[in-house]
Order: C-alpha cells, then sequence, then structure tokens
C-alpha cells in the first residue's frame, strides 16, 4: 500500500472538528477561532471561509445530500450553511450555553434522495433539540439530569444515545420518546454504536470503557486504563472496537459474545493515544499520540503496522473521506494534513 501527503493548509487556531461532505469532496474544518474553512479534496484549495461562530466553533456535520453543512458554537447557536454559495441557511438559537454536539440522523443510501425528513440533534448543556433541515424545531427534549457529553446515532438512524453525569438515555427519533435508559455512575467522554448496532459502548472518566447490549439488558467493563477514555472507534464489520486511554492504543475483538475475558491488541506509541479511527468500508485503523506521531495498522495482520508519520504537533481529529482514498487529520495547531492512501 501507498501512503502519502496529498496536500495540507493552515487554520487559524486549534483543530477542533473536521467533516468530509458525503460526496467526499470537501472537507470542512473548524477552528476554536470560530471560522469553518471548505477546501476541495482533490487539491486543497480553499472554496469558502465561513464567519462561524462568535467566540468559536465547536463541532460540524453535514446533512445526508451534501446541500447543508450544521454547524455548532460557543454562542449557543446551530447554524446551516449552504457549502455551494458559502451563505447562512439558517441558524436556530439553543440557549445560552455551548452548542457542543450535533449531529445529522443517518441515513441510508437508497433513501437519499428522500430526506426532507432527516433530523439533526444538537445539545448545548442540559438541553437536546431536534432540528429539520430548514432550521425549525422538531422537538425539545426534557433537560438532562447534568450536561450532555457526547451524542451518537445507531446507524439505522431510529435511535440516538445521549450521554451526561450518571448514565445514557436513547431517544426514539419518530416518537421521541425514551427506548432505553443504562446508569453509570461517572462521566461519559465519548459514545459509540458498533455498526450493527448490537453494542452501546462509552469511553469513561473513570479509565474504563462501559458497553451495554440494549436488546439484550447485558452490559460488559473493561478498566485498568491509564487515563480517561475519549478516543473509540469501531471497524466497519463490527468486529474491532479501537481505543485510547493510554499510551498503547487497543483493539479488543467484539465477535461472538464480545471483548470480556479476552486480551486486546496492544497498539505501542510513545506518548498517550490522543486520536482513533477505522476506515468506513475498509480495514486500516488510524491512531494518533500526543507527541505529534500516528501510525497505520492493520488489524488482521500478524505485523499490524502499515504507515508511520511525524507531524508537528498532536492531532485532535481523523476522518477519513467515505469511500477510504483519504485521511484528514487536524492538529493542536492548526494544521490540516490530508494524506492519500493507494
Amino acid at each position: 500500500m501507498n501512503f502519502s501527503k496529498h496536500w495540507a493548509a493552515t487554520l487559524d487556531d486549534y483543530a477542533i472538528d473536521l467533516a468530509w461532505s458525503p460526496d467526499g469532496k470537501i472537507l470542512a474544518a473548524a477552528s476554536t477561532a470560530g471560522t469553518v474553512s471548505l477546501f476541495e479534496a482533490a487539491t486543497g484549495a480553499l472554496r469558502h471561509a465561513l464567519v462561524g461562530h462568535d467566540d468559536g466553533t465547536n463541532a460540524l456535520s453535514w446533512s445526508a445530500t451534501g446541500v447543508l453543512l450544521a454547524t455548532g458554537g460557543q454562542d449557543g447557536k446551530v447554524k446551516f450553511w449552504n457549502p455551494s454559495s458559502g451563505s447562512l441557511a439558517h441558524e436556530y438559537l439553543l440557549g445560552t450555553a455551548w452548542v457542543e454536539h450535533l449531529a445529522w440522523q443517518p441515513v441510508k443510501r437508497d433513501q437519499v434522495s428522500a430526506i426532507s425528513g432527516q433530523l439533526l440533534f444538537a445539545s448545548a448543556g442540559k438541553k437536546l433539540v431536534a432540528l429539520r433541515a430548514d432550521g425549525s424545531l422538531a422537538h425539545a427534549f426534557p433537560d438532562a439530569p447534568k450536561t450532555i457529553t457526547a451524542l451518537a446515532w445507531r446507524a439505522d438512524g431510529a435511535a440516538c444515545a445521549v450521554a451526561y453525569f450518571g448514565g445514557v438515555c436513547v431517544w426514539d427519533a419518530t416518537t421521541f420518546a425514551v427506548q432505553k435508559e443504562f446508569p453509570y455512575g461517572n462521566t461519559i467522554h465519548a459514545l459509540t454504536w458498533s455498526p450493527d448496532g448490537k453494542w452501546l459502548v462509552a469511553g469513561c472518566q473513570d479509565n474504563a470503557v462501559h458497553l451495554w447490549v440494549p436488546s439484550e439488558d447485558n452490559e460488559f467493563h473493561m478498566s485498568g486504563y491509564e487515563t480517561k477514555l475519549k478516543e473509540l472507534s469501531f471497524s466497519h464489520d463490527g468486529k474491532w472496537l479501537a481505543t485510547g486511554g493510554g499510551k498503547d492504543g487497543c483493539v479488543w475483538d467484539c465477535s461472538g459474545a464480545g471483548p470480556e475475558g479476552r486480551e486486546p491488541m496492544m497498539l505501542p506509541h510513545q506518548h498517550r493515544v490522543c486520536a482513533v479511527a477505522f476506515q468506513h468500508q475498509h480495514s486500516l485503523l488510524a491512531t494518533a499520540a500526543t507527541n505529534g506521531e500516528f501510525c497505520l495498522w492493520s488489524p488482521s495482520r500478524k505485523n499490524p503496522l502499515v504507515a508511520e508519520v511525524k507531524m508537528p504537533s498532536a492531532a485532535t481529529r481523523f476522518t477519513w473521506v467515505p469511500d477510504d482514498s483519504l485521511l484528514a487529520v487536524g492538529t493542536e495547531k492548526g494544521n490540516i494534513f490530508v494524506f492519500k492512501t493507494a
């Protein structure tokens, strides 16, 4: 496999979020200063510099067709942008707290032509709302018990899990009713579903990974990490779960009965792992450490290391383009690097 730098760019501050458009032609990059930059995937040329949010932008999410880019910021607003023109289409004031998490409802590829009902879930403080593509409010949920710390849609788009100190609530996307509630006695920093919806996984403040099997009301717990857990990623087939939480990346085998009682594959780094991301359709895993190094791995190989790169500062975000041919990396110093795989 060939792995090489495709292009690079520099933001005006820390790269807090990255997101590829669904067609893979545009990379959106948000800086903590507030600006949202739209880059051409082929050349790295800047298509638009959106003004973003006063005091800072926190999160990005593309609609299924790519006709809208949603952003959330420290001004308490959710903004809907037209990426073709760079103009603001709609905005919604969620409150005085920062909008830290937002995610469009997943839509199956054969349904993309009929997504007028696609919802955007957004949170600020304890507040959670479902917004329509025209910026109007579809539903305001009851306040969470504590500040919302993570959102994760199930891959079928039928439910969204919402984490806060003390647990997780799974909301139905059609009725807006509670499907499940899972108590947990600590802060949850990260949340993800396995692609088949079997596993709901949390990265936790108490140096642990916690897994639920919602369909069976069953749960598992893996503790003993060096640090709190903020990094989670499932492989496209749901077999492998990659985590950070220390100087080694950990890859757990989630096939069959799951990872409990199994030894994880350890992927060594010189410093604490700060980002992990599996490809969407293939088997490569990217992991990064706080000293600026990042690695590509193929967990199914006897010698899993595929490539190693050193950057000038630590990665803040990884994002693979939908067809996995490009990997975008954002860093603490605002650098954006896009690498090509072939």
